[in-house]
């Protein structure tokens, strides 16, 4: 079962996603904000798998919420679900740790299984909104706050990273390279270190940026 919050300022939002999301049974609302400052408060209090997040709220928005639960939750995941697609709020979501980022007009079952693909380990930008991020990507002056690499990756690294920017979960790298989960997600982690990012998300975007994965090699550790 996964369990889901939802933060978004409008009711009538939150009331159509929990009738919506508990039609499928492996997905349980445990939880509803109705802005930022709630949705860190609630996360922390009940551990979802999952936020359902808005962006623009009253008091605190859904950036600097995703911020804060990824701080001090990384086990918990945030997708994004907004009306808004302007490349700021794209940028600014992802780079605070946003695990995936849709427009509300998102088709019921694509929804479903974005929130299921996305505990699982992979990523989900809308389709407009992906267009807007590699634009971003294209022009390095415009993300030139995404960190270099503090020192060089392994063959094995970007084999791990390579794999990461092809949408597969750490199960499936760890089955695709021969590893367990753990020794996966323990490279992830250097990765991560190595490149000054957060999370698998602004991995990936680092990585398409500065093109660490052209070449990547899968025979040495």
């Amino acid at each position: 079962m996964i369990r889901v919050l939802l933060c978004d300022d409008q009711a009538i939002v939150t009331e159509g996603l929990q009738m919506i999301l508990e039609t499928d049974a492996d997905l349980r609302v445990v939880g509803v904000a109705a802005n930022g400052a709630q949705a860190v408060e609630l996360s922390a209090a009940i551990e979802p798998d999952i936020v359902l997040m808005d962006l623009k709220m009253p008091g605190m928005n859904g950036v600097r919420a995703t911020r804060a639960i990824r701080r001090a939750q990384p086990a918990v995941a945030v997708l994004v679900l907004t009306t808004f697609d302007e490349d700021s709020w794209v940028l600014d979501a992802i780079r605070s740790g946003a695990s995936g980022y849709l427009l509300k007009d998102t088709p019921r079952d694509r929804l479903i299984e974005a929130i299921k693909d996305t505990v699982a380990g992979r990523t989900h930008i809308d389709p407009q909104v992906a267009g807007k991020l590699l634009q971003k990507i294209a022009h390095p002056a415009a993300a030139a706050d995404i960190s270099v690499l503090t020192e060089p990756l392994t063959k094995r690294e970007i084999g791990v990273l390579k794999l990461m920017t092809e949408g597969l979960s750490y199960v499936e790298i760890a089955g695709r390279l021969f590893l367990s989960e753990g020794t996966v997600r323990n490279y992830a982690s250097n990765i991560f270190a190595k490149m000054g990012v957060a999370d698998r998300t602004q991995a990936v975007v680092a990585a398409l940026r500065f093109g660490l994965v052209d070449d990547a090699g899968r025979g040495e550790a």
